[in-house]
């Protein structure tokens, strides 16, 4: 047996719960740093590089799964560390103002457990999808569940934001400590029994990780793609970290104003993911190959708006902008993780989760790095004595010409067969 819809979606309530407390730590967190407490962007910067560089792991987890490993046990253990990461993170920040050493140290081994939590119980969920999905449900199985972490993101970002207006280290602690015990318990409600009720036609023949990993890396196919998902994903996370920091300073946003404002982002991307399901799937419009171009440079432009308005104090153009950042960055997304999934049984058998892994390593790295990018970028440009606005305004230009770039690169790899534009198209 393979998994049913139901399975599917109780799986992606495992996205969710993931999104929920991750986006915490890369809106509400990093704001509250650099805002609130005067805090180099380097530092949260540096932060979420180290949770996004642990996850390097990835492919090994991906690797477990291949030869027979118990996911549902990864999958609540790496939530449980997930959540614990979560919550001492809040209580880094707390601690940064009072005892900056105590409270770095915190945060260090907070982001750390975060980066352990999502690795493991993330992959473990893919590996789950891409090994027990039936081959014709492997794209809207993707879609779905990475349409339900969004959700999530989304949620929480709008509900946190909300509920911390008037902001205190007290009431931050609290929310955080709710939104990371509901994460854990929709975990494991959501898993059980899922994994006893399928069948796994195929186990990778038990070999040392690094043969495998050589072996997937060795496929041209996996190698090219593995090359696009770095190039790109460096693009779409430059501006995760600075975003906010950058609405509260230019724009004066009170925390809660700009944690709703990632809400109103991440919402952006959740509907941008329906109108490729719904434009490629049931209107039978464009390949995934143009609706990844299209995120590309539509993101490319919303990022060049963004970077304007900050010049001219245009603050009524903030949101909207905004969310069309969003709504772009989701073509992009769906249409890349509609090929990943059609791709991951594409090769060596029995090999899903290695692949997976692999593309999520490169995805955590490129993640790591390019908001390290950033935030640096903009720490070196303020340190020089550009004007707040240009400083912000110059790396989101630079993030728009690696978005154009990246659409020149998927332009040039991705596939023409029928194969990549037919049965990979999200929602079939």
């Amino acid at each position: 047996m393979t998994l049913s819809w139901l399975s599917i979606i109780r799986l992606g309530l495992v996205q969710t719960a993931l999104g929920a407390i991750v986006v915490l730590t890369t809106s509400t967190f990093n704001r509250l740093m650099v805002v609130e407490l005067s805090l180099p962007a380097i530092l949260p910067g540096f932060l979420v590089a180290l949770h996004y560089g642990i996850q390097i792991t990835r492919p090994k987890w991906g690797f477990k799964s291949d030869t027979g490993g118990n996911r549902t046990r990864w999958i609540i253990l790496g939530m449980i560390a997930l959540a614990l990461g979560g919550s001492l993170a809040a209580l880094s920040v707390i601690l940064l103002e009072l005892y900056f050493a105590i409270g770095l140290g915190t945060a260090i081994i907070a982001y750390a457990l975060i980066g352990l939590g999502v690795g493991a119980s993330g992959t473990s969920v893919l590996a789950l999808l891409a090994t027990a999905t039936a081959p014709r449900r492997r794209a809207a199985a993707a879609t779905i569940t990475w349409l339900m972490m969004i959700a999530g993101i989304a949620i929480t970002a709008g509900t946190v934001g909300a509920f911390l207006n008037p902001y205190s280290p007290e009431l931050l602690l609290r929310i955080v400590i709710i939104v990371c015990g509901g994460a854990v318990l929709m975990t494991i409600l959501a898993v059980q029994g899922i994994e006893r009720g399928i069948t796994i036609e195929h186990h990778a023949d038990p070999m040392p990780f690094f043969q495998g990993l050589r072996e997937i890396w060795d496929e041209p196919k996996a190698r090219n793609f593995t090359i696009f998902v770095f190039l790109s994903m460096v693009a779409y996370f430059m501006q995760e970290l600075i975003l906010e920091p950058y609405t509260g300073l230019v724009f004066d946003f009170t925390p809660g104003q700009s944690t709703s404002l990632s809400g109103a982002q991440n919402g952006g991307v959740f509907f941008g993911m329906l109108t490729v399901g719904i434009a490629a799937t049931g209107l039978k419009i464009g390949a995934l190959r143009h609706w990844v171009i299209a995120g590309c440079l539509g993101s490319a432009v919303s990022l060049g708006v963004i970077a304007m308005i900050g010049q001219i104090t245009w603050t009524a153009m903030v949101v909207p902008s905004v969310i069309a950042l969003g709504f772009f960055n989701g073509m992009f997304a769906v249409a890349a993780i509609g090929a990943m999934m059609a791709l991951a049984g594409d090769g060596r058998k029995a090999r899903e989760g290695t692949r997976m892994g692999l593309w999520g390593a490169a995805q955590a790295v490129a993640a790591g790095f390019g908001g390290l990018l950033g935030a640096g970028a903009v720490d070196i440009l303020r340190h020089l004595n550009t004007n707040t606005a240009q400083a912000f305004g110059t790396v989101f230009v630079a993030e728009a010409t690696l978005f154009v770039a990246a659409a020149i690169l998927a332009a040039r790899i991705m596939d023409h067969r029928p194969k990549l534009t037919a049965h990979m198209v999200p929602g079939e």
